[in-house]
């Protein structure tokens, strides 16, 4: 999985089920933390997972360079009813939400730094 390239999408398909991430609002209850004041990245990981080390830095990087946004990590064993609302599949997965908390983009994977910048230009435009 290390290396693999990653789009982050506009929705998740599960078998049957599309949960349109344009609907999906979440905010500091849900998340534990603050929103971001102008976007939150939002990765769900778990204990063993080598990708979500790696996701953690890259996101933590990009937060740092961009003013207003927020990394916010879960274990995603530890919320499994928020998992399962979200139709989270797999570690890493990350949401990235405008400054509102509606889920703009989502990546299952390790994303490129590349792609979470991209991502987060649509969740700051306004």
């Amino acid at each position: 999985m290390l290396g693999r390239t990653v789009r982050l999408v506009g929705a998740a398909v599960t078998g049957r089920t599309t949960v349109r991430d344009d609907q999906v609002r979440m905010g500091a209850a849900e998340i534990g933390v603050e929103l971001g004041e102008r976007a939150t990245l939002v990765q769900f990981s778990s204990a063993f997972c080598q990708p979500c080390r790696a996701t953690r830095r890259v996101l933590t990087e990009v937060a740092g360079m961009v003013d207003g946004v927020a990394h916010v990590e879960i274990d995603a064993e530890e919320r499994l009813e928020l998992v399962r609302r979200l139709e989270v599949q797999s570690t890493p997965t990350v949401l990235v939400l405008d400054a509102r908390g509606t889920v703009v983009r989502r990546a299952a994977g390790q994303p490129r730094k590349v792609d979470v910048i991209a991502a987060l230009g649509e969740a700051v435009r306004d």
